[in-house]
């Protein structure tokens, strides 16, 4: 038995052995007539190339003379070094006479004129000698010709019929290969190759007939399984409680369970195994789920009733970690949304009904503090001022409070106007000049020229500064210095208040806005309430609020408004 290997080497041999012969006799007459022309090249075509070079030269004179003159002189020596024909000797000393005398030309024009006659004239003679030359070398291509065509004509007899049986001796095979391959690719399992041969196709054949019988087996055997495994996911996906909806990595939605297909008002045809683009253009919820990047909670109006969801994508990855498809989850917070809702109305009544009674209680104990309406012995002034204090911090507790219902309602009453940052700041200043003056402390302004004008709520703006000035005031040691600092760029002001206190841990930082969070080891605890609402009046306006502190250096708050 001859292997396939065998054979084709013995092929190529015999092919390659045809191709030598052929090869040699042409390399035989090719290098005889390359010697010919070899000779032209370097006796004329040279020449040719020099005179079209200061040709060129001379067409660019006026453009670069300098350069110009440099490319003709150099084609010129060269072209002297290079005269093989007769009369190119005279031509060639012509030609440097003629462009000597440029150097001092009188008649610019006359004598390019004569200079290109010259280039012509050894154009000319070395055109014909090319041409002289150019007939013995066809001579003798006409020999090579001739014995060519006659060992050619062998080979191609010889050749052709080699050629026609081959390839059929090799491609068949594959091409019955082929077809079984896209065969299995299709399912069909059932498809078998029959070659009745002894090399390595036949091998082939026996290995393929071999593994569609086991892939046909396999098929049988775990198509039941198969089915199951779906049926069963497919019931897992649609028993979810949060709508689902899953999407591969080339856009493809997979599945869209039937909370998901109630939300989006589409039937299963219309979604499963529809590119994602699609689906975005024929649906506007889906649209907003695929360009909303946020987990803020949004709301959707399902049978005149308005329900709130808050979308989660969860991206799903192979074994090396790769994305193979997300997974984006709908939660009905609808009854979390109600719920706070009562909250905050709840908050907003009570400290509503709480802040009559004390603000009377206030006013009353103002009353007791006044020597019209009676003495009082020291004990009782003691009393008073420690219910005073006490009265004062509830008020402003429940005023907190008051303002967070307003901020969680959405009900923030904003008054965006045209307002100079200076009064801003002078406002607050004023504001806690007394609380300063009590712990000696400075409240210096580093910058006082006047500032842009700038679009705010100046009342909520300078309550905000007035906030964080309290905060500076109570960190900041007795007589001490609390900085306010203003710097403009091209299209906002940034107000900042620097004190020189304890300043806060780092780890602490991230949770400074949060509400009821107060730094831990805080001697002058508050609500913490007043940076959680400073930060919502703040973003109201399309602000923001940050802060920079180190532990032992003290902090800076700041927050930036945009120019009117």
């Amino acid at each position: 038995m001859i292997k396939l290997k065998t054979k084709i080497t013995l092929g190529v041999v015999f092919l390659f052995s045809l191709l030598i012969l052929v090869g040699g006799i042409c390399f035989f007459y090719l290098n005889k007539t390359l010697d010919n022309q070899k000779i032209i090249l370097k006796d004329n075509y040279e020449t040719i190339d020099y005179t079209q070079n200061m040709l060129l030269a001379l067409d660019d004179w006026n453009k670069d003379s300098i350069k110009s003159q440099q490319v003709f002189e150099e084609n010129l020596a060269k072209q002297e070094l290079n005269i093989t024909e007769i009369g190119e000797k005279e031509a060639t000393k012509n030609l440097r006479k003629h462009y000597t005398e440029i150097i001092n030309w009188r008649n610019e024009q006359f004598k390019i004129i004569q200079v290109r006659n010259d280039i012509n004239q050894i154009m000319q003679i070395n055109l014909d000698a090319i041409i002289s030359k150019n007939k013995n070398i066809q001579k003798n291509a006409d020999e090579a010709k001739f014995w060519i065509s006659i060992l050619l004509t062998i080979c191609i007899i010889v050749g052709f019929t080699f050629v026609y049986n081959f390839p059929g001796f090799i491609a068949n095979p594959i091409s019955k290969l082929t077809e079984g391959i896209k065969a299995i690719s299709s399912k069909h399992y059932d498809q078998r190759i029959h070659l009745n041969r002894k090399d390595e196709f036949g091998e082939m054949a026996n290995a393929f007939n071999a593994m569609a019988e086991e892939l046909d087996k396999y098929e049988h055997s775990n198509l039941a399984k198969i089915l199951f495994e779906k049926k069963r996911a497919e019931t897992v996906i649609n028993s979810l409680r949060d709508a689902s909806i899953g999407i591969d990595s080339n856009g493809v939605v997979l599945f869209a369970n039937q909370q998901a297909l109630e939300l989006l008002n589409l039937k299963e045809t219309e979604i499963i195994g529809k590119k994602q683009t699609i689906v975005a253009k024929q649906n506007d919820l889906f649209r907003y789920l695929q360009l909303e990047e946020t987990n803020q909670p949004f709301k959707i109006v399902v049978e005149n009733k308005e329900v709130f969801y808050t979308k989660e994508t969860v991206e799903v990855k192979n074994e090396d970690g790769v994305n193979i498809a997300s997974v984006i989850i709908l939660k009905n917070i609808t009854p979390f949304k109600e719920l706070d809702v009562a909250k905050t109305n709840f908050i907003a009544t009570i400290s509503h009904e709480l802040k009559t009674p004390l603000s009377s209680s206030d006013f009353s104990l103002k009353l007791l503090e006044d020597e019209r309406v009676g003495t009082l012995n020291e004990e009782q002034k003691e009393l008073v001022s420690n219910l005073k204090i006490d009265n004062q911090r509830l008020l402003k507790i429940i005023s907190e409070l008051l303002d967070l219902s307003q901020v969680e309602s959405g009900k923030i009453q904003l008054k965006i106007e045209d307002v100079s940052a200076n009064v801003i700041v002078q406002k607050a200043i004023e504001a806690v000049t007394n609380n300063a003056q009590q712990k000696k402390i400075q409240l210096i302004q580093e910058q006082t020229e006047n500032f842009s004008i700038v679009k705010a709520d100046a009342e909520k703006t300078s309550w905000i500064l007035v906030n964080l000035l309290t905060n500076a005031i109570k960190n900041t040691p007795e007589n001490n210095k609390v900085y306010i600092d203003l710097k403009e760029t091209e299209k906002e002001l940034i107000f900042s208040v620097i004190d020189n206190g304890n300043g806060i841990p780092a780890e602490y930082l991230p949770k400074l806005f949060d509400r009821f969070y107060q730094v831990p080891g805080t001697v002058n605890k508050g609500t913490g309430l007043g940076l959680a609402i400073c930060k919502e009046f703040m973003e109201a306006q399309g602000g923001t609020l940050s802060v920079e502190s180190e532990l032992g250096k003290g902090s800076k708050f700041y927050f930036n408004l945009p120019k009117a």
